[in-house]
């Protein structure tokens, strides 16, 4: 948006807010295993997002019950390194095999948003519906990485398989 005096007006990415905040919701909505339960609470970002920058923001301010949040991009699923939650970016989608494979002995949540990747190995996938940031929650994905799923949290989604 331009301004009558010339300035640009630099805009807030309301729809990474939204996502970064329910992000942060989910951590109170899934249960880690034990081990997973010190040290920084570690959420990751492949591929290029407006969603890293608010995370970032976010952590500075925010916990995950006693944990620190820690907030790490990575470029390609080769770069991963441990985290509680995993987010694709829309551009990365397609690497979806390659990460499940970079994290299958870890219990990390994956999250998405693309239509259908719910059914290809994503616990959650944001979509948009009705105008309004929504999400899907493929439960026994979530549980193949030893994640406890609230009932709170399948009650929010908006679909659940």
């Amino acid at each position: 948006m331009i301004l009558s005096s010339g300035f640009k007006m630099i805009g807030v990415d309301t729809n990474s807010k939204m996502k970064a905040i329910f992000i942060l919701n989910f951590t109170k909505l899934i249960e880690w295993p034990e081990k997973y339960r010190e040290g920084n609470f570690v959420v990751g970002v492949v591929g290029e997002s407006p969603l890293y920058n608010e995370l970032v923001k976010m952590s500075s301010t925010k916990k995950v019950a006693n944990q620190s949040l820690m907030v790490k991009q990575f470029n390609s699923p080769d770069d991963i390194t441990k985290c509680h939650i995993l987010y694709l970016s829309k551009d990365e989608s397609d690497a979806l095999n390659a990460v499940i494979t970079k994290v299958k002995s870890n219990s990390t949540l994956i999250i998405t948003e693309k239509q259908g990747l719910v059914d290809k190995g994503a616990g959650i996938n944001f979509i948009v519906k009705d105008n309004r940031q929504k999400f899907e929650l493929n439960k026994g994905n979530v549980e193949k990485y030893k994640l406890k799923v609230s009932s709170n949290l399948e009650a929010l989604a908006e679909t659940v398989k």
